[in-house]
C-alpha cells in the first residue's frame, strides 16, 4: 500500500471497519456479551469512521462557488 495515495487507505480503513461492524454484530448475535469488549469494539470503529472522513476531506478540494 502507498502511503501518498489516501484512496487506498481510506479502502483499508472501511475494510477494518467493515471488520469490526462484523465483529460486532457476531458478538450481539452470541448473547452472553462482555460489554466492556463491546463498548471498546465500537469505540475502535467510530475512531476509524472519524478517520475515514478526515481523510476523505482533506482528499476532496475546497471549491469556492
Amino acid at each position: 500500500m502507498n502511503d501518498d495515495d489516501p484512496s487506498e487507505l481510506i479502502a483499508a480503513l472501511k475494510v477494518q471497519h467493515r471488520r469490526l461492524d462484523e465483529e460486532i454484530e457476531r458478538l450481539r448475535e452470541a448473547g452472553n456479551v462482555d460489554q466492556m469488549e463491546l463498548a471498546r469494539l465500537k469505540k475502535q470503529k467510530l475512531h476509524l469512521k472519524d478517520e475515514i472522513e478526515r481523510l476523505l476531506d482533506n482528499s476532496t478540494p475546497d471549491i469556492i462557488a
